[in-house]
C-alpha cells in the first residue's frame, strides 16, 4: 500500500518538513529503510544514524537539522509511529468459519465471524465471540470465554474456566489457567493442594509467547484491562494485575500478591507472594521484591529499595576495592607502629 506523505501526515496529525507528495511504500528501519521508505527517530541516540540514513522520509518529535530526508514531525513520534505501522502493515485477518478439522465439544458456540483454525479444540459449553480467532492447534477448555475480536495465536491452552476479555491477544504457546503451585509438605511428602479457582483476563491484554496465568486456589487470578504481558512471563495463582500493567520478559509475580494499575516489572523482575504493589510502582531488570511497595515508588536491587538507596549502595559498591586497598595500608601502618613500640620499651 502506497501512500503519500501528506496523507500519513493527515492520519497522525503530523507536518511535513520537505515533499509532501513523496510516496511511503512501508516503514523501516534506519539502516535498512530506502527511498521508497519511512523510518522513524524515536531516541537522539539514533541521530547519527538519521543522519546517514537513505530513507526518503523520516518520523521525528521536532523538525531535525542535518536530515537529507523529508522529515514528519509529530508530538509523540512513538504513538505515531505505532499508528502508521498497524496503517501501513496491517495484520492479516482470519477468515470466518470453522476449520473442518477442528473440534468442538458438546454445547460449544462459536458466534457469527468467528475463525476456528485447523485442529483447534473448543471444549464443551465453551464459547467463542464474535470477531474471535482460535488460531491452528489451540485449545480452549470446558466452560471458557473468548470474548468478541480476542485472538488466541497457534498452540495456545486455556484449561477450563478460563475467561479472555474482548479484543484481547494471546501469542503462541501460552497457557493461562494451569493449576498453581501449591502443595503440603509433611515427612517429606509433598500432597497437592487442589486448584480449583479460575482465572479472568480483561480486554485489550496482550499475554506473550509462552507465558503462563495459574490459575487460583479459590477464586479467580485475574489480569486487568489493558495491561501487556512479555514473553517467558509468570504469574502465579490468585494473583491480581491491575488496569494497564507492563510485565517485561521473565518477569514473575508470585500466587495471592497484589499487582496495581500501571506498574511496570522490568525484566527478569520477581515479586513474592501476598505482596501489594500500589499503583504506578516501577521494579528494575532483575529485582527481587520481598516487602509490599507504596503507591509511585521505584525500587531496584535484591532485596529491592528505593531507587535512590539503591543508587548509593552502587556508588559505595564501587569505591570498596579502594577503601579495602586503604584499609590494609591503614593496618599495615599501625602494625608498623605496633612493633616500633615494643622494640622501643
Amino acid at each position: 500500500m502506497t501512500r503519500s506523505l501528506r496523507e500519513l501526515a493527515a492520519r497522525v496529525g503530523g507536518e511535513v518538513v520537505g515533499d509532501p507528495h513523496r510516496p511511503v511504500e512501508r516503514i523501516r528501519t534506519l539502516d535498512e529503510a530506502g527511498p521508497d521508505d519511512l523510518s522513524f527517530l524515536t531516541s537522539a541516540r539514533y541521530l547519527v544514524a538519521a543522519r546517514a540514513s537513505r530513507a526518503g522520509a523520516i518520523l521525528v518529535g521536532r523538525q531535525t537539522e542535518g536530515l537529507a530526508a523529508d522529515q514528519l514531525v509529530v508530538a509523540d513520534p512513538s504513538r505515531a509511529l505505532a499508528e502508521l505501522l498497524d496503517w501501513l502493515h496491517p495484520e492479516p485477518d482470519a477468515a470466518p468459519g470453522i476449520h473442518p478439522t477442528a473440534l468442538l465439544g458438546a454445547g460449544a458456540e462459536v458466534e457469527p465471524g468467528a475463525h476456528v483454525g485447523p485442529y483447534a479444540v473448543i471444549g464443551a459449553r465453551a464459547r467463542i465471540g464474535a470477531g474471535a480467532a482460535v488460531h491452528a492447534h489451540a485449545v480452549v477448555g470446558e466452560e471458557c470465554e473468548v470474548g468478541a475480536g480476542a485472538v488466541l495465536h497457534p498452540h495456545v491452552v486455556l484449561y477450563r474456566r478460563v475467561r479472555v476479555g474482548p479484543h484481547t491477544v494471546v501469542h503462541a504457546g501460552a497457557v493461562l489457567g494451569a493449576d498453581g503451585f501449591g502443595y503440603a509438605t509433611q515427612g517429606g511428602a509433598h500432597t497437592k493442594i487442589p486448584q480449583v479457582g479460575d482465572v479472568e483476563i480483561g480486554s485489550e491484554v496482550e499475554i506473550g509467547a509462552l507465558s503462563a496465568v495459574d490459575r487460583a486456589l479459590l477464586g479467580t487470578t485475574t489480569v486487568g484491562d489493558g495491561t501487556k504481558i512479555d514473553n517467558l512471563v509468570q504469574v502465579g495463582h490468585n494473583v491480581r494485575i491491575g488496569r494497564g500493567a507492563i510485565l517485561c520478559g521473565q518477569a514473575g509475580v508470585a500466587g495471592s500478591a497484589r499487582v496495581g494499575d500501571g506498574v511496570v516489572l522490568a525484566g527478569q523482575a520477581g515479586v513474592a507472594g501476598h505482596l501489594s504493589l500500589g499503583d504506578g510502582v516501577r521494579v528494575a531488570a532483575k529485582s527481587a521484591v520481598y516487602e509490599s511497595v507504596e503507591a509511585g515508588e521505584t525500587v531496584a536491587g535484591i532485596p529491592a529499595v528505593p531507587i535512590g538507596e539503591w543508587r548509593r549502595q552502587q556508588a559505595l559498591t564501587r569505591r570498596l576495592q579502594d577503601l579495602w586497598r586503604r584499609l590494609r595500608a591503614l593496618e599495615r601502618g599501625a602494625g608498623a607502629a605496633r612493633r616500633d613500640d615494643e622494640e622501643g620499651s
